[in-house]
């Protein structure tokens, strides 16, 4: 056998511009306040069972704490995540995720070269390979 198919990752990777940027802030406040929606109604909820079950106020409160942790995680996360993109300089290069590519790979190939390779957009627009 003197070669193989592989399937390998590529990295893509976006070029900070302000059209990129208002979108990624934009995104991170939506998810905010999606969170800060849930959590206040799990509050309202636990508010409730207490008012109805208040001798099971320990168990009320640990069920509806285990509820809010995860929004509370997101709600922190998208906050940073804004933080971060309005401070990023512009040109900056974000990842923005993975795609796969077929290679075929013979003998005397060099791997690295293969598996390292990444996609450059700017404004969705491909603007350089790179390997």
């Amino acid at each position: 056998m003197n070669s193989v198919k592989l399937s390998v990752p590529v990295t893509i990777k976006a070029k900070l511009t302000e059209k990129l940027r208002k979108r990624l802030v934009e995104e991170a406040v939506k998810v905010a306040e999606q969170m800060e929606l849930e959590l206040k109604q799990i509050n309202i909820d636990m508010e409730r069972e207490l008012e109805k079950n208040p001798q099971h106020e320990p168990q009320i409160r640990s069920y509806f704490s285990g509820e809010m942790a995860p929004r509370q995680g997101r709600l922190d996360e998208a906050r940073n995540r804004k933080e971060t993109f309005e401070k990023l300089a512009l040109g900056a290069e974000i990842i923005q995720g993975t795609a796969e590519r077929l290679v075929e790979l013979k003998v005397g190939d060099n791997l690295r070269d293969a598996a390292n390779v990444e996609i450059l957009v700017e404004d969705d627009k491909i603007i350089a390979i790179r390997s």
